[in-house]
């Protein structure tokens, strides 16, 4: 029935007889709708009291009906009045989340102020936009649960949902086109880096390559210098030849050092069985000390002054002899020193390190600090004179075993060789 027609509907009262066999005992008034274009001077004729009750029941349906429909559309109004304020409340915390993003910006290159991933901010973002798109979808559910329960969606409250979602899609849309140009320029910053960083180390390889090769154009092939300048198990030269087997030598060289306590291991020769072959070291505060066989004779020997100084080592197996020179002049001398035993062959000799094993296992306690050069071996005992000669820079004698030649000496983990006219920059230094 429509509702318009029962509100303005015209009522009409009649006088009914009581039936059911009795007198007119008492009276019943009983209202009927009457439609707006009918005459309402004519006459009503009373109606059955069973047709009356079916009215009645009709109309009480209709206003239960009605009622459902009011708390329907109230319940939903006050759902999408509880949407609207979590949606703006959340586009709030977008524009604060956008100002802290701001100023962040301006202070990015402070140590503390450090942002949060990227990835982890779009994620975030991505499904906050899900959670938005999944209300959204609800109230397009409850609207449509309205609008089959006969109650309509308020259009001015569909288009206010509408434009807040539309803004709010496109500030987190904005947002997350930041982030991605932000990360994007932080990938392309730590490429550029990165590859800034590999051209300085291959510059750095092909340089050490090529000082490993010998190609430092040295004016004549002895004409060069170690340089170990820090005390580390990694910094070493190698010298490519090896010993033959030996029943005297004499070895000589260039040293500079001002390392303490104590300069470290200029050379080392170890071979399969004995690490110790021969061994040059001065460890902590003890005196320099000649290892051979891995007997110990201690040299007076003072190389720590940051001068160079021409030292030499003479030994033979005959009752183990030995004989120390500092700048030309002997110094101290000995016997028993691994009499008898040969040197032995096929050795590896290492400038720099003392070996724990051969060709390796390295103790940077142990290591030399400075320079070296000239390292000559022969396999005789050298005349003093000829060693004086060395030292006063009135001759070179190139070792018969172990020359000293830039093709023949290796470098590595960062040691380095260099031009030097020995003579002059010891005048210079003295």
């Amino acid at each position: 029935m429509n509702l318009a027609v029962v509100l303005t509907g015209i009522f009409t009262l009649a006088r009914v007889q009581a039936v059911h066999g009795q007198g007119d005992k008492g009276t019943r008034f009983l209202c009927t709708a009457v439609s707006i274009d009918k005459d309402t001077n004519c006459p009503v004729q009373p109606a059955s009291v069973q047709s009356t009750s079916a009215q009645e029941e009709e109309l009480r349906n209709t206003v239960m009906q009605l009622r459902e429909t009011i708390l329907l559309q109230k319940e939903t109004i006050v759902n999408q009045l509880g949407t609207i304020k979590e949606l703006t409340y959340k586009l709030s915390r977008c524009e604060s989340a956008s100002d802290d993003s701001g100023s962040w910006k301006s202070s990015k290159d402070t140590m503390d102020d450090v942002p949060r991933d990227p990835n982890e901010t779009v994620d975030a973002l991505g499904k906050t936009m899900q959670s938005l798109k999944d209300r959204l979808q609800n109230l397009e559910q409850q609207q449509m649960r309205a609008n089959l329960s006969g109650a309509s969606f308020p259009n001015e409250l569909r288009d206010l949902l509408q434009r807040r979602l539309g803004d709010l899609e496109s500030q987190l849309l904005k947002k997350v086109n930041e982030l991605e140009e932000e990360k994007s320029q932080l990938y392309n910053e730590t490429a550029a880096h990165r590859q800034r960083t590999e051209n300085t180390l291959n510059s750095l390889m092909n340089r050490i390559s090529d000082l490993e090769k010998g190609n430092t154009g040295f004016r004549s092939p002895e004409d060069f210098k170690l340089s170990l300048p820090l005390r580390t198990n990694y910094l070493f030269g190698r010298v490519k030849k090896s010993l033959p087997e030996m029943y005297a030598f004499t070895v000589c060289m260039w040293l500079k050092s001002s390392a303490s306590p104590g300069i470290g291991t200029p050379f080392s020769y170890g071979v399969p069985g004995q690490a110790n072959e021969i061994v040059l070291i001065e460890w902590g505060n003890n005196p320099m000390e000649l290892l051979i066989n891995d007997k110990v004779a201690q040299l007076p020997l003072s190389l720590s002054d940051g001068r160079w100084h021409h030292i030499c080592i003479t030994w033979t197996t005959r009752d183990g002899l030995w004989e120390a020179y500092q700048d030309g002049q002997r110094l101290g001398s000995g016997e028993n020193l691994a009499p008898w035993h040969p040197i032995k062959p096929d050795g590896v000799l290492i400038l720099g390190q003392e070996q724990d094993v051969v060709g390796g296992r390295f103790d940077a306690t142990q290591a030399f600090v400075g320079e070296l050069s000239h390292f000559n071996i022969w396999d005789r005992v050298l005349r003093p004179i000829d060693i004086s000669n060395m030292a006063n820079c009135s001759a070179y004698m190139p070792g018969n075993v172990v020359a000293w030649a830039d093709g023949d000496v290796e470098v590595f983990g960062g040691a380095s060789k260099w031009p030097l006219e020995l003579c002059e920059d010891r005048l210079f230094d003295n």
